[in-house]
Order: structure tokens, then C-alpha cells, then sequence
């Protein structure tokens, strides 16, 4: 039995799953499927091919799955999708996508804080909090675990890494490296994330080799195609050091903080300590 308020606006063809509360005043179009255990509260709107997973929240005021505002949309049939357990707060946006059966997804776990705005083709990753009002052009990829502060717009085709941390009231325009922390504008590369690495858990020896990674590449005002030579070269094999060097080699956009890298800026190099 799901709990469906008679003030809420259910829309013929519609599905709805088991458990689910639909608070009144809340508006479900009829191509919405809506998993078990789901909560939508009042004054919510859910439009177009969007597909929430179980035990999401959908608070008030939220728009979900809406027209894209890509001038480009000719009406194609696009498809937005919630993951389990996510959290969407009140008035964000969450467009459709733009192009023939292309999807914007929202991962399981996440925390989307309220007025954020999510554009079309947009990927987000597992367990990634979006601080208020926090903003993503068309295209942007997210990876898992990432934050991002309040009021942080990010430009289209942009990447974030996995882990990393980016300040609020920054500018991202090109990619951000994963396991590091930055922020501003123009945006710095801080560091590593170091307590977000350390509260997931990644060891003493993980944290070195990407302290070592992070030196190469932002430290020692080499050209990042020598950087990533030395890393591969040098450091030690694991997984994180090959998710490091491959996000650095395919980043269509470019490194944020790499061009703004002096001489001054690399001298002296931190010791290894500052990771334990």
C-alpha cells in the first residue's frame, strides 16, 4: 500500500511502487516511474521519461525531469534518473537531457542541497553531495564521493575526480583532479583531500604515493605529460595512481591549476609527513 495523498496530482500512466508517501499538492506526470519506498513532498513536479529508485527523497518544490533549456532540444525522447536512497532538496532543478535516448543521472546516496541545478546530460556519481545553490552546466561528469561548496558553478563539458573536494563560491571551467582539494577563483589546487581520504579509509602508504602523484604534477613546474611520465615511472602501481594518471591523460578540458603554476609557487616541497 503506498500513502497518496487526494490532493496530490497522479497522472494516468503514472507508475507508482509499493510504500511510497506522495505528500498533497506534489505533481507526477505520466511517464514517471517511481520505485518502492519513495517519498515525494508537496509541491514537488516530476515530468518526462524520469525513473526515481528506491527510498529516495524528493522534497518540496523540486523540479525533476522538466524540458531541458539546451536551445538545441527538438523533442527528442530523453530519460532523467534518481538513484536509491538520494536526497533531492527543496527547489533544485534536475533538467531532462538533450539528444536521442541520453540520460541525466544522479547516483545512489547523493545529496543534492536545495536550489542546486543540474543541466542536461549531466553524470553524477555515488555518494556525491552538492552544497546549496551549488550549479552544472550541460555535460558535466562527477564522479563518486565528490563535494561541492555552495554557490560553485561548473562549466559545461567539466569533470570532477573521484574524492575531491571543491571549495564553495569557487569557478570550476576545466577539470578537477580526483583525491584533491581546492577552491576560489581563479581556482587553486590545495592538496589532496586528505580528511575526506582518511574518513574513506585510504592508508598511510595509498596516501603517500598520491601525495608523490600530486607533487609531480602541481609541485615541481614540470609539463604534466613529464609529470605523468615520472609518475608511472616511479611510484608504485595501485589503482589510485592509475585512476590519477588516466584522468590526467584524457582530460579534454584541461587541469585547473596547472596554467597558473610558477616557479616561486613550487619551492620548497612539503616533506611526506603532512599525509600521516
Amino acid at each position: 500500500m503506498s500513502n497518496i495523498h487526494p490532493n496530490a496530482y497522479i497522472e494516468e500512466g503514472a507508475t507508482i511502487g509499493k510504500n511510497v508517501t506522495i505528500e498533497p499538492f506534489a505533481v507526477v506526470k505520466k511517464n514517471v516511474v517511481i520505485e518502492d519506498n519513495v517519498v515525494i513532498k508537496s509541491h514537488a513536479y516530476i515530468d518526462g521519461f524520469t525513473l526515481i529508485k528506491e527510498n529516495a527523497i524528493i522534497w518540496p518544490g523540486a523540479s525533476i525531469g522538466t524540458k531541458t533549456q539546451d536551445l538545441k532540444f527538438k523533442g527528442e525522447k530523453t530519460f532523467v534518473e534518481i538513484g536509491r536512497n538520494t536526497e533531492i532538496r527543496e527547489y533544485a532543478t534536475i533538467n531532462s537531457s538533450c539528444n536521442e535516448n541520453s540520460k541525466v543521472k544522479v547516483g545512489d546516496n547523493c545529496l543534492i542541497m536545495a536550489y542546486c541545478h543540474i543541466a542536461h546530460n549531466c553524470s553524477i556519481g555515488n555518494n556525491v553531495v552538492m552544497s546549496n545553490s551549488a550549479m552544472l552546466a550541460g555535460h558535466v561528469i562527477i564522479e563518486d564521493f565528490v563535494v561541492i561548496g555552495g554557490m560553485t558553478p561548473v562549466h559545461q563539458f567539466s569533470k570532477i575526480g573521484k574524492y575531491a573536494m571543491v571549495g564553495g563560491f569557487s569557478r570550476v571551467s576545466k577539470d578537477v583532479p580526483p583525491y584533491t582539494i581546492g577552491g576560489g577563483y581563479p581556482y587553486r589546487v590545495g592538496g589532496l583531500n586528505l580528511v575526506g581520504l582518511k574518513r574513506k579509509g585510504f592508508s598511510l602508504d595509498v596516501r603517500n604515493e598520491l601525495f608523490k602523484a600530486f607533487r609531480f604534477t602541481y609541485r615541481m613546474g614540470l609539463r604534466l605529460t613529464d609529470a605523468l611520465e615520472k609518475i608511472q615511472n616511479e611510484l608504485k602501481p595501485i589503482e589510485e595512481i592509475q585512476k590519477w594518471v588516466e584522468f590526467c591523460k584524457n582530460s579534454k578540458r584541461g587541469l585547473l591549476g596547472i596554467e597558473g603554476i610558477t616557479k616561486k609557487e613550487t619551492q620548497p616541497l612539503e616533506p611526506l609527513s603532512v599525509v600521516k
